[in-house]
């Protein structure tokens, strides 16, 4: 579970962090040099997502927008300064609520 929830992470880094570099160079007009490390970012988290051990795709990226959408919440207060809400906290559990029902979920 740990390996799991650390592959998660670093993936999310990896597409928030690729995504903010972009949106830096196209929005705030940074070099392009920024906006192509982006995209190898955003290449990077589709490799690192690749080594979930988790059988089904479609459940692990699933899982995965519930982790997604806190790490974005905790990029925006630490990256861009934005403190979250308490409905940005309680939006967040509940998706990490959801992603682990996905994922841990007794199937037969």
């Amino acid at each position: 579970m740990f390996m799991a929830m650390g592959l998660f992470i670093l993936a999310g880094i990896t597409e928030i962090g690729g995504g903010y570099l972009i949106w830096l160079w196209i929005k705030d007009g940074y070099p392009l040099y920024i906006g192509l490390l982006g995209g190898i970012s955003l290449i990077l988290y589709g490799i690192i997502a690749a080594f979930q051990a988790f059988p089904s795709f479609g459940r692990v990226y699933a899982a995965y927008g519930g982790v997604f959408i806190f790490l974005s919440i905790l990029w925006g207060w630490w990256i861009d300064k934005k403190t979250p809400d308490s409905y940005d906290w309680i939006g967040a559990a509940v998706c990490l609520i959801g992603a682990s029902i996905i994922l841990f979920a007794p199937r037969h």
